[in-house]
């Protein structure tokens, strides 16, 4: 039993190298897929631009907080069949935000796909095809276009004061819109806020679907109780319909109540 179990012993010393070997290539050639496509994009991809002027606004860990959130928007935008080309505009060399991001990339970060610039989007683009994208638009997105450029604020919204990203937009004279999250969620509670690698899930998965109910998914499931089949205004019009008609009822029953009581009352004296 001793002899019969040395070679297979030895067997799977031998296959875990090459396992391991074959799990470095694959890996090395996604990686090297992925590449590929961010290039192209830089090329002929649809710019998505973050805006970053609001480091005053935040404190230290909120910086940090938000490259970390940047990062991992990177990343998902890398891995995607059809990448966004990434601008950081308004970026400054001597930030924190670039600081957080030298400790995230290390020597990585020169070598990263993005365009990084210290020039505002509105010297880089042509107003009229920019939208700054920020919850407290009036204005609620309804379709993606593939021919505007999305700007998204480089922020904690936590710590921002509401309406920061909208008078942005208002003072450079540029169009805003607002995800539909009412439209399409029967929202619980909190900020219609989100996170800036949620924003980028949302943002190329309808890019490359044009589904809102699919991109909508990575909303966290806590803000939301589910998904409506019809707008959500057709569907609170429906419960107030509702309620008028229980008020009325309520009503009605208290009616009779009064005149059965106010009948015996009269019958007694």
């Amino acid at each position: 039993l001793k002899a019969a179990s040395q070679p297979l012993e030895s067997a799977s010393k031998t296959e875990e190298p090459k396992k391991n070997q074959f799990l470095c290539l694959w890996a090395s050639s996604m990686d090297k897929t992925y590449n590929w496509r961010v290039a192209q994009s830089m090329i002929f991809g649809q710019p998505l631009v973050f805006d970053m002027s609001y480091e005053k606004d935040m404190s230290d860990r909120e910086v940090a907080n938000t490259v970390r959130q940047l990062v991992l928007s990177e990343s998902c935008n890398r891995r995607s069949m059809d990448p966004f080309h990434i601008h950081f505009c308004n970026f400054k060399d001597d930030s924190l935000y670039h600081k957080e991001f030298i400790k995230h990339y290390r020597e990585a970060w020169g070598k990263l796909l993005i365009t990084v610039t210290d020039q505002c989007y509105t010297d880089i683009f042509p107003k009229d095809k920019l939208i700054y994208l920020t919850a407290d638009s009036p204005k609620v997105m309804k379709t993606f276009d593939h021919d505007k450029i999305y700007i998204v604020g480089s922020m904690v919204d936590k710590s921002i004061k509401t309406g920061v990203s909208l008078a942005q937009a208002k003072r450079l004279g540029l169009e805003t819109a607002a995800l539909p999250l009412e439209k399409y969620l029967l929202w619980s509670s909190g900020a219609k806020n989100l996170t800036l690698d949620q924003m980028m899930h949302i943002l190329l998965t309808l890019k490359d679907t044009g589904d809102w109910k699919k991109a909508l998914e990575f909303v966290p499931k806590r803000k939301y109780s589910g998904f409506v089949n019809k707008p959500v205004h057709e569907l609170k019009t429906a419960l107030n319909l509702i309620n008028v008609l229980k008020l009325r009822k309520r009503q009605d029953e208290l009616r009779k109540q009064f005149a059965n009581n106010y009948s015996k009352k009269l019958t007694r004296k």
